[in-house]
């Protein structure tokens, strides 16, 4: 968890850069759109990818055709809250998912 409300927002807003940054890097066309604090990813074979901020509970959420994800930052990286991996390697595998070829994010 972090320490307040604004060292969440700072790493949060790196987070959705990276994101943003990851799509326009990829070898394959993913339409990227952000409103506010909420990211819509769309690779061009269809689904989407939503990734919000959830300010009041310092979490960033993961939505996608197989459900959804909560993640908090442990002082390092951004985890899942029931232990199923980091906000990156989820959001690869599932982008690789929904697009039928390998896509990695990373954080910046």
């Amino acid at each position: 968890m972090v320490d307040n409300d604004r060292e969440f927002w700072d790493r949060a807003q790196r987070v959705l850069a990276a994101v943003e940054e990851g799509c326009d890097t990829q070898s394959i066309d993913i339409d990227c759109c952000r409103s506010g604090d909420m990211l819509t990813l769309t690779p061009e074979r269809g689904g989407q990818i939503v990734v919000n901020l959830q300010k009041p509970l310092q979490e960033i959420w993961l939505a996608a055709g197989e459900g959804g994800y909560h993640f908090r930052f442990d002082g390092q990286r951004w985890l899942d809250t029931r232990g199923r991996g980091g906000f990156f390697d989820i959001l690869s595998r599932i982008a690789s998912d929904s697009a039928g070829c390998v896509l990695s994010f990373e954080e910046r």
